[in-house]
């Protein structure tokens, strides 16, 4: 079984700290976690913020104190703790990602969000056969003893909540915890917070948008051994769900379905490309033992110490951002192209980053925005 420990409590103020650094604008997962590393602690890094934002031609919106503490107090009104991935009650192959939270609201069972998850997720729009399948499914790894995780949408996501009641089972949010999509879930995610738990990484009152569900998307793979795709289209949120679960290094795992129904065209598609076929609860557990055998590690990313130990100097700033443009680029390719260090471009990205000006895509892409 996974043998995960953390052992680093934040203090109150240091989570009135990652609170008020995770909410500053433009101020991602990744972003926190560079700034944290580079400058020793979220304090640090706030105190540093706005010179940053200011080289990169912007400026950064801090939260205060007080809004960080009014947001801590409104949570703990409605029985939500802020995880940091180092303490108990996180999830531990979620806090091993590149991009993990670095608070995490959750509510519920914190217990089942320590044990070993799989998830299932499929189309919306399911069929009766892709309903059933995916409720056996969830009911044979509950009794195994599983936790099913999956996103509270409709079709595939609620019949694999629903037939993992009793268990325990853990749901994904896109938005904050008080703003449920779809809203008729609210009493589903009511029977869920009894035996099971709901975690999402956005703020209260956050009415989840269209861009919130690839990235609500990576916490569900996350947080998994690995992903079965039930039922998908071409070009179906579920798919996005397969990829980022491939680049995290969980097990994709997909259910066949008749070629001539288009919601199983994804899914077929999965299985050429290399996915564990499933026919039954077997076949994810045979291939997820192995790796429960495996101890977890939160090990340094590639690029958590290539930020310099000097500021960039104004050409080396205008070298950078003349490379730019509105088309994706390649990291690397800059860092070839700009012939610096890598170190040193990385840091000219975080400034434009932290003063709105640059987007980053997948695959270690970036754009001027």
């Amino acid at each position: 079984m996974d043998a995960f420990n953390p052992t680093s409590q934040l203090t109150e103020a240091e989570r009135i700290d990652h609170l008020r650094l995770i909410r500053s604008d433009n101020v991602g997962p990744r972003t926190f976690r560079s700034l944290v590393l580079h400058f020793g602690s979220a304090r640090a890094a706030l105190e540093r913020l706005p010179e940053l934002a200011r080289r990169g031609g912007g400026s950064a919106r801090i939260p205060s104190e007080d809004d960080a503490r009014a947001e801590l107090a409104a949570c703990q009104r409605l029985g939500i703790s802020l995880k940091a991935p180092s303490e108990a009650g996180y999830p531990p192959r979620l806090a091993t990602i590149d991009d993990a939270p670095p608070l995490l609201g959750v509510r519920g069972a914190t217990e089942a969000l320590t044990r070993p998850m799989i998830a299932i997720v499929g189309s919306r729009n399911a069929s009766a056969a892709g309903l059933k399948f995916a409720s056996r499914l969830a009911h044979d790894l509950a009794e195994a003893g599983f936790i099913i995780v999956s996103g509270l949408a409709r079709g595939i996501d609620q019949s694999a909540h629903r037939a993992s009641l009793a268990q325990g089972t853990v749901a994904v949010l896109a938005g904050g915890h008080d703003k449920i999509y779809p809203p008729e879930h609210q009493d589903l995610l009511a029977s869920i917070l009894g035996p099971g738990a709901a975690i999402t990484e956005m703020p209260l009152g956050h009415e989840p948008r269209a861009r919130d569900f690839p990235r609500r998307n990576r916490l569900i793979s996350g947080s998994a051994l690995g992903v079965v795709i039930v039922e998908a289209a071409h070009r179906s949120g579920s798919l996005i769900t397969a990829r980022m679960a491939a680049e995290q290094g969980r097990e994709v795992f997909a259910v066949p379905g008749s070629p001539l129904d288009p919601r199983a065209a994804g899914t077929n598609d999965l299985i050429k490309q290399g996915a564990t076929l499933v026919t039954d609860a077997a076949d994810i557990i045979h291939a997820v033992a192995p790796i429960m055998e495996r101890p977890l590690a939160l090990g340094l990313r590639e690029e958590d110490d290539e930020l310099p130990a000097s500021d960039p100097q104004a050409g080396e700033r205008e070298r950078v951002t003349g490379l730019l443009g509105p088309t994706p680029v390649l990291i690397d390719d800059l860092i070839r192209m700009a012939g610096m260090s890598p170190a040193i471009v990385r840091m000219v990205l975080l400034e434009l980053e932290l003063a709105g000006r640059l987007e980053r895509h997948g695959g270690g892409m970036v754009s001027l925005i």
